[in-house]
């Protein structure tokens, strides 16, 4: 029982791994407070943890009144935070974009694997509308940031704390295809070193999983030559189950990580070594 007596909150937990993750934390002894903007996918997964003492909460991360209205709520509820994860996120882009993207990451696919000359290219960037920027920025960076503020006082209070961001492997090799996502991912990494160098003398532990193709809703989207060309230069060459991510999670939650800050664990099959 690694997480015992602990209050753990877990934004996105509504569904893949953020669901996995509330259920781990769940049946590792800690009190989880299920965040999602769907609030009757946040209920559902309550009802899967088999306790009333869990509980479930709508917040949209990409609003900050929201957020710092459920950081008030888990104080009135029970004092204290010892845990945060931050898995909210969004995968889909402005009306048409995704099939733009996959309708060209398979063509750049089918050009790759012909002989000859190149012919097909990358046509992502020129097309990313301002709408689908802001959007993608704002749930993943914006989301974490004002997560992780509204978490840093009641984890003083608490004089102890640990907070998880996910990042993506996307972050640290800068997918093509899909630019916003890539450049979100990669701005938690640094707000997460950032975090980590602010609040370790007050023994908060700050940081990051930056997962690789994992099986959830978000990525159901993708269009299957894209992930082909994902998992073409991995060496465990599959999608993973969403509670192998969970399980990293687990692990920087828990007292077993007690000296690691400011690091990012890469549950991602060797895509990025």
């Amino acid at each position: 029982m690694k997480l015992a007596h602990r209050i753990a909150l877990v934004t996105g937990a509504g569904s893949g791994i953020g669901q996995a993750t509330a259920s781990l934390f769940a049946e590792q002894g800690a009190t989880v407070v299920v965040a999602d903007i769907h609030e009757a996918a946040a209920q559902a997964t309550v009802r899967d943890l088999g306790s009333d003492a869990h509980v479930a909460i709508a917040c949209d991360v990409a609003d900050p009144d929201a957020v710092a209205a459920m950081f008030a709520d888990t104080r009135s509820r029970f004092g204290r935070l010892d845990v945060l994860v931050c898995c909210a996120g969004v995968s889909e882009g402005a009306p048409g974009e995704n099939d733009r993207m996959n309708a060209n990451a398979k063509a750049v696919m089918a050009d790759v694997m012909s002989p000859g000359e190149r012919t097909t290219h990358w046509d992502i960037t020129p097309h990313v509308t301002d709408e689908s920027w802001a959007r993608m920025l704002a749930v993943h960076l914006s989301g974490t940031f004002y997560c992780d503020r509204a978490a840093i006082p009641l984890m003083i209070e608490a004089g102890q704390g640990s907070i998880v961001n996910t990042s993506s492997a996307g972050a640290l090799l800068g997918q093509a295809g899909i630019p916003h996502y890539s450049a979100a991912k990669a701005g938690i990494l640094g707000l997460t070193r950032a975090l980590a160098g602010e609040l370790g003398s007050r023994n908060i532990r700050v940081n990051a999983i930056a997962p690789g193709a994992i099986e959830t809703p978000m990525t159901a989207v993708i269009e299957p030559a894209l992930r082909m060309m994902m998992l073409a230069t991995a060496p465990l060459a599959r999608v993973a189950d969403p509670r192998e991510v969970a399980t990293t999670a687990l692990f920087l939650a828990s007292d077993d990580s007690s000296f690691f800050t400011g690091q990012t664990l890469e549950p991602n099959g060797g895509i990025h070594m």
